[in-house]
């Protein structure tokens, strides 16, 4: 499998996230292509991950690449946009995200989605995007049966990312207003987990693969939505933030690591979700791919060098390795040699 991530996935990927440079350049506003640059340079990990998952289908890799690269470019850019952005506008947030649901949407009419903000002119950068996941995922022989299910991951995606950036002193107020509307459904989450999942795109990508089956059907689209939303999410953004703590703190963000009452509390409560993780990947296809995800997930966060610039952070770390694995050992040797390559 690595080898053909080596061989196939990395090359492609930067093929696509140079074509998407080349278009980055040629937007006319400045602030709109410096955080689309930005984007695409310090945050291409994100590409590179998210389409490992186009090997479990090598006769459609060439599909599944430019998808998934596109739409996580789209939450890299809006990322950006967000969290640099000249307002704090909760519409404005909302409607830059309607373009990613948008790009699930095989038929959805595009609009001005930077309609409530000053910078307008991208060139056509987002929109271009957008018609690249919809051209893709029109291919997907599944799709039908998978779109509700890939829809309603980036609704509550967007709804993540309005409620994360508005006025500092209205975001806790707002996520936990939101959790209300959920919390039933996950009864054994709390507030900041149940909010780490829905920031995940490994679901979105789970789901597409799925597609790619002609036999794929709502039943089954739902059941991978499920072994992947909320545990797997959870995990990948919950690490995401453990090793960002420090840099959180010190820029005033929302880490949503900052709510458990210690250390002992949040490797405890990591430590569920690992296993649940783990167990909900079984019931899938391929299960050892899925696990060699969810091992590789803690073997490339908790192998960052950030990690022992913390001293938590590392009592954390420690608590999660316990339970080592052979895969999770290979897939730090592998994440070490990746991040050569990133950087």
């Amino acid at each position: 499998m690595m080898y053909r991530v080596y061989r196939y996935v990395l090359p492609g990927v930067s093929a696509e996230l140079e074509a998407l440079r080349q278009r980055a350049l040629r937007i006319p506003d400045p602030e709109l292509q410096t955080q689309a640059l930005a984007s695409l340079a310090d945050k291409r990990f994100h590409c590179q991950g998210g389409s490992v998952y186009a090997i479990l289908d090598p006769n459609n890799r060439d599909l599944l690449l430019p998808l998934i690269v596109a739409l996580q470019t789209i939450s890299d850019y809006l990322d950006n946009l967000c969290d640099r952005s000249t307002s704090l506008d909760a519409d404005d947030f909302r409607l830059l995200h309607r373009s990613m649901l948008d790009a699930v949407d095989p038929f959805a009419e595009l609009t001005n989605y930077y309609a409530l903000r000053k910078e307008q002119d991208d060139g056509g950068y987002l929109h271009h995007l957008v018609r690249t996941c919809q051209k893709q995922v029109r291919q997907l022989p599944g799709y039908a049966a998978a779109q509700p299910e890939v829809s309603r991951l980036v609704s509550l995606y967007g709804d993540l990312q309005v409620y994360k950036h508005i006025h500092k002193d209205l975001r806790e107020d707002k996520l936990l207003d939101w959790w209300e509307q959920h919390k039933e459904e996950y009864p054994e989450l709390r507030w900041n987990e149940f909010a780490a999942a829905t920031g995940s795109t490994l679901g979105m990508f789970a789901l597409f693969t799925a597609a790619a089956d002609p036999g794929l059907t709502p039943e089954r689209a739902s059941a991978v939505r499920k072994c992947y939303f909320p545990y797997v999410c959870s995990l990948h953004i919950l690490l995401d933030y453990l090793i960002d703590q420090e840099e959180d703190r010190v820029g005033g963000d929302l880490n949503f690591c900052n709510y458990y009452s210690d250390t002992e509390e949040a490797a405890q409560r990591m430590g569920m979700i690992v296993e649940r993780a783990r167990e909900d990947i079984r019931h899938l296809p391929d299960p050892g791919f899925h696990r060699l995800i969810v091992e590789g997930l803690l073997a490339l966060y908790l192998s960052d060098p950030k990690v022992g610039e913390q001293g938590d952070v590392k009592r954390v770390t420690r608590s999660l390795m316990k339970h080592s694995t052979l895969a999770r050992l290979f897939f730090r040797v592998n994440s070490v040699w990746i991040r050569r390559i990133r950087a």
